[in-house]
């Protein structure tokens, strides 16, 4: 497929700044696709985190950026959950946004950066010195921003009660002219306009719809055996880390009532940073419903290779070639990644209907076996169609990859990143 390079005038030295570019989650591969298009539309991407995998020779290592780091970490404990601070939290937040001023002012001069793109952290406080500082830093060098917006305080529970809410007035996203705030979807969009009366662009999530997916190679062929499944097992996939919202429950109920030996639920991340109440609850369903679950996250990684005990290690790309069915049945979600890698990979979907969902992708016409909250008689029973119909799978992938290039695909991200550069330089497209 052909693909139409915009640009933007002179190519920019773009700086992208977060907690972390690290591992799979959503921001750092978000991030990491818009580098890409930017790349490809002749610009120079640079890097600026507190824990990074990206290329050395384009990045700024500066560890107190990270959310995690301890001095970071006491001060945020302090912040959430209570209505006020002592005078010497504040004083310790100010001492942290100042060194981060200066680490930020480091990045932007060793680069000679030109365009700043911050990766949620004017969204989410996470990381509420780094946020402060961010905002003063675009306010003191009026530097071109377009900040990406992920996750807003509002919508995480744990951040409603807050000793900080003049801080989140004034960063989060705060107000400052010269950036263009860009959401992942429109209801983000609506409320970030009611509670803060700033305008946005829905930019979704995306994937490389032009190019086709991976297959099975020489590599991954053996990854059924290697799991200890047959050829003709089903294999049902829920390719999300073991965290409460990702509704796991429902998939083992949907296996549970398939009633097939055949089915074997494969679930391909690891438990997130929410405790180990939800697996252990888990484990219990499993118990009970008497139904086969394979946790291989210690089998999948970043990249190809092998890990502690000598065993071959696969991507999550390995995996999706081999399964018969994807399980998508969050309670929750800012966007849907694993939905998108389920449709690009041509595969079946179970989608709890989350409210994201609801309003942004399923009026675009998606084939999807749709759930709301209950594992109905009737969603068993499209499952057992979509599995025996071979042509029906292969009517509904065909419609789902069509839809994916004309929605989400890099054109969809090139289009609207483009705007948002001419947006901020006059320059045309």
């Amino acid at each position: 497929m052909s693909t139409c390079i915009l640009t933007t005038g002179a190519p920019k030295r773009i700086g992208f700044i977060s907690t972390r570019f690290h591992g799979t989650d959503g921001v750092t591969l978000e991030a990491e696709k818009w580098a890409q298009i930017l790349a490809g539309m002749g610009h120079s991407c640079f890097w600026m985190g507190g824990l990074l995998d990206t290329p050395q020779e384009v990045s700024y290592h500066a560890p107190l950026a990270f959310f995690n780091h301890p001095e970071v970490a006491a001060v945020q404990r302090e912040l959430f959950g209570t209505t006020t601070r002592t005078r010497a939290v504040t004083s310790r937040i100010h001492a942290l946004k100042d060194q981060l001023k200066d680490e930020l002012y480091r990045f932007i001069e060793k680069y000679r950066l030109e365009v700043l793109i911050p990766q949620n952290i004017l969204a989410i406080p996470m990381h509420v010195p780094l946020g402060l500082a961010m905002t003063e830093v675009i306010a003191e060098t009026g530097l071109a921003t377009i900040a990406h917006h992920h996750d807003f305080a509002w919508e995480r529970e744990r951040f409603i009660v807050s000793a900080v809410n003049d801080y989140l007035r004034a960063a989060f996203p705060g107000a400052l002219p010269g950036v263009e705030h860009v959401v992942i979807n429109s209801m983000a969009q609506k409320e970030l306009a009611r509670r803060c009366s700033l305008s946005s662009v829905v930019i979704p999530n995306v994937l490389d719809f032009e190019m086709p997916p991976p297959g099975i190679d020489d590599y991954n062929a053996d990854l059924r055996r290697e799991i200890g499944l047959r050829d003709d097992d089903i294999l049902i996939l829920q390719p999300t880390r073991v965290v409460a919202r990702k509704g796991i429950e429902h998939a083992i109920e949907l296996v549970r009532r398939l009633n097939d030996p055949r089915a074997k639920l494969v679930i391909s991340h690891p438990a997130g940073d929410e405790g180990s109440a939800y697996l252990q609850m888990l484990r219990d369903r499993i118990e009970d419903a008497k139904i086969d679950v394979r946790f291989m996250d210690d089998r999948v990684g970043e990249e190809r290779g092998t890990n502690a005990a000598g065993q071959k290690v696969y991507t999550l790309f390995d995996v999706y070639p081999h399964a018969d069915l994807v399980t998508y049945p969050s309670h929750y979600e800012g966007f849907g990644n694993a939905f998108l890698e389920a449709i690009y990979f041509g595969k079946p979907v179970v989608v709890n209907t989350y409210a994201v969902y609801a309003r942004d992708i399923d009026p675009l016409g998606f084939k999807t076996i749709e759930m709301s909250q209950l594992v109905t008689r009737d969603v068993v029973d499209q499952t057992h169609q979509v599995l025996t119909d071979e042509k029906m799978r292969a009517e509904w992938a065909e419609t789902n990859f069509q839809l994916g290039v004309k929605y989400f695909s890099y054109s969809v991200a090139r289009r609207k990143l483009a705007a948002r550069l001419a947006n901020l330089f006059g320059e045309g497209v």
